[in-house]
């Protein structure tokens, strides 16, 4: 970590922004071209989408009982955490450009904090999904037992570390006095932060896959020693579906952030034949295309959320909600047994359960994938 020394002298403080670009040989223009008009255009454009539909689908959560779920509360958490970033990088389109030449040092430490902090959201809020998961699937439970109170404790947890992770740079880890291990991609980072945060990040990734592939792994096992009694397989559809969506949500993540983590790691391995900054703005376009990429999943996936969203659209009538969606139905254990139960009551199951019985009372709560 390159700490500032005592001697002021060795370090650069009071220098322009335009300083360490020149130093580091990343291009940094004091007029505005073609080029400029329209990444910002287009990324304002992507900023107010993700902003709009990830509050859409905060407060479709807030708005439907039928979310109110320890898994719904960490997706709608990893909502806020795309909406912040779309926040954030709404801010970076307002100081990017020429605009970056009028920052001060600490400006653009701030610009570039908040993005590190909505990444470090977004993928503590993926991982907490991913232990949720693993708990429940190996409990064979369709909703974790977890309080509300614990879920609220992880999702300020997961913030915390967040913001904290976002001023690490700030707080020393930079090279404001050590101008040889600057970055390219971002000039008054250390190279060595760069390697540390790329491969923090894409170990937690590879970790999320390992999790993930061990319960699908477990789900197809406990599925083939199942009959095919009516409650087991609407069980085994019911647990496959979430998993294929929040799977969905996690591939899209890491295929949108890979890139950009690579080539973080490249420049920070001080990678000079790679050509770091061809890259780095389709990368950044990608890693930021993320935001708005999981609110058209839940609308794709959740019918729930979909009616939901259109009520809170006002596209459709209040009192014209259908019972009957066609399509599998993602429903609450309880739900499940509660119909099984009702449309067969004397037939009983002659398999490994699936899922353990609940309640004989109709559950107020569920929800329908598809």
């Amino acid at each position: 970590m390159a700490m500032p020394t005592d001697n002021p002298e060795q370090c650069y403080d009071n220098e322009s922004v335009k300083f360490f670009y020149e130093k580091s040989g990343k291009n940094i223009s004091d007029h505005w071209r073609r080029r400029d008009y329209v990444i910002v255009t287009l990324g304002m454009t992507v900023c107010f989408i993700v902003i709009f539909s990830n509050l859409l689908v905060i407060a479709a959560i807030f708005k439907n009982r039928r979310f109110h779920f320890p898994i719904y509360y960490l997706l709608g958490n990893l909502a806020l955490a795309d909406l912040f970033s779309g926040i954030s990088y709404l801010h970076m389109m307002f100081h990017t450009g020429p605009w970056t030449i009028k920052l001060s040092v600490h400006q653009w430490f701030v610009r570039q904090g908040l993005i590190d902090t909505s990444l470090t959201a977004s993928v503590l809020n993926l991982l907490a999904v991913a232990v949720e998961r693993h708990q429940t699937i190996f409990n064979m439970q369709l909703h974790s037992k977890m309080s509300t109170r614990r879920v609220f404790i992880i999702m300020l947890f997961i913030w915390l570390v967040a913001i904290i992770m976002g001023l690490v740079p700030t707080m020393g880890w930079h090279c404001l006095c050590d101008l040889e291990n600057c970055s390219t991609m971002a000039p008054m980072y250390s190279r060595s932060y760069l390697v540390f945060w790329a491969i923090l990040n894409l170990l937690t990734f590879s970790i999320m896959l390992a999790v993930y592939t061990r319960i699908f792994i477990y789900v197809r096992h406990k599925s083939k020693q199942m009959s095919q009694h009516t409650t087991q397989m609407r069980h085994k559809e019911t647990v496959f579906n979430l998993m294929k969506t929040v799977s969905m949500i996690l591939g899209c993540f890491v295929i949108c952030w890979t890139p950009g983590l690579v080539v973080l790691l490249l420049d920070g391995l001080h990678c000079d034949v790679c050509k770091v900054l061809l890259y780095e703005k389709y990368f950044l376009v990608l890693a930021e295309c993320n935001s708005f990429v999981n609110p058209i999943i839940y609308c794709f996936r959740d019918k729930d959320m979909r009616r939901t969203f259109m009520e809170l659209l006002c596209l459709c009538r209040r009192g014209g909600k259908s019972k009957n969606a066609s399509g599998v139905h993602f429903s609450t254990l309880e739900h499940e047994n509660y119909k099984s139960r009702k449309a067969e009551p004397m037939e009983r199951s002659n398999g490994t359960p699936l899922i353990h019985e609940v309640s004989e009372d109709m559950p107020v709560s569920s929800e329908k994938w598809n």
